[in-house]
């Protein structure tokens, strides 16, 4: 028999994991809405939507909070939804009926379950690095999946963070965190407010790192990317899909490198989350840790 102290956690547990039951487009269905929908409100709230059997494994796996689980007592869930109600601890769970899950889901297959997730603090000063990193920068993002797919490929080739600058899209929006495939939970992503907390972070990072190049990267025919020496800490510079970097990165960047294209391609340039993979895998390659 468990002793007591093992029950009361038991309790507590069952208190936590509450759930409220939407029947209507109620205001606590327009919140979980809006959180999917609404930039600005889900900063308001410090809260996001998340959808995808993936993407909700990813963020426990990585301890983000979760703060609510949604789903629907009209058709039978599978064990793994089950099991996640019964052990992971939230604030408050939502019950549905089936047709607002359908409305609520950006799936054609209805999501059984989706999550509330608490946003995590943009400090940049807070992350920490192996002995020899490799870091991304992606300035003003304008495309949802460029930069779902460029997380992912930091996930993939060994970035260790990704820092966004200036007034892009959101990163917290749905489409952003269903392309990253899951690597949004894993990998630090961290928004920059201003040119001087920027700056500031570069400073930090040359004091641990001396040798640390700063590599910009432009579609103009400099540097090439192969002929660059990637193997110290290094941090690159990705640009604006349409506009490229700014003038102020460009000028702090210690060197603007290229991908080489064909002589004979009609393409002027790669799309930037293309040209952000070939970048990290040269990266990886030379340093061959594991290639």
């Amino acid at each position: 028999m468990p002793d007591q102290a093992v029950i009361n956690l038991l309790n507590i547990r069952v208190k936590i994991m509450k759930a409220t039951h939407i029947k209507t487009k109620n205001a606590a269905y327009q919140k979980l809405e809006v959180l999917k929908t609404n930039r600005s409100k889900r900063y308001r709230y410090g809260e996001f939507f998340v959808e995808g059997v993936r993407n909700i494994n990813e963020a426990i796996e990585n301890r983000w909070h979760i703060s609510s689980f949604i789903y629907t007592e009209d058709k039978p869930l599978s064990d793994w939804a089950s099991n996640l109600l019964r052990t992971i601890r939230t604030d408050v769970n939502y019950i549905l009926p089936f047709n607002l899950m359908q409305e609520l889901s950006g799936k054609e297959d209805t999501s059984e379950l989706m999550a509330i997730v608490k946003m995590r603090k943009d400090d940049p000063l807070a992350l920490t690095f192996s002995d020899n990193p490799v870091i991304a920068l992606f300035d003003r993002p304008s495309n949802r999946g460029n930069l779902g797919t460029i997380i992912r490929s930091c996930d993939a080739l060994g970035v260790e963070a990704l820092l966004i600058t200036g007034h892009g899209v959101d990163l917290y929006d749905p489409e952003v965190i269903v392309s990253s495939m899951g690597s949004f939970f894993k990998v630090p992503a961290v928004r920059i407010a201003s040119n001087n907390q920027l700056i500031e972070f570069i400073d930090s990072l040359r004091a641990k790192y001396p040798g640390l190049k700063l590599a910009g990267t432009t579609s103009h025919n400099k540097q090439s990317i192969y002929d660059t020496d990637l193997s110290s800490p290094v941090m690159f510079l990705i640009g604006n899909e349409t506009e490229g970097l700014s003038g102020m990165l460009s000028g702090i960047s210690d060197q603007l490198v290229t991908i080489p294209m064909s002589p004979d391609s009609s393409a002027s340039s790669l799309n930037v989350a293309c040209a952000a993979t070939v970048m990290f895998y040269e990266a990886a390659r030379q340093r061959k840790e594991y290639l």
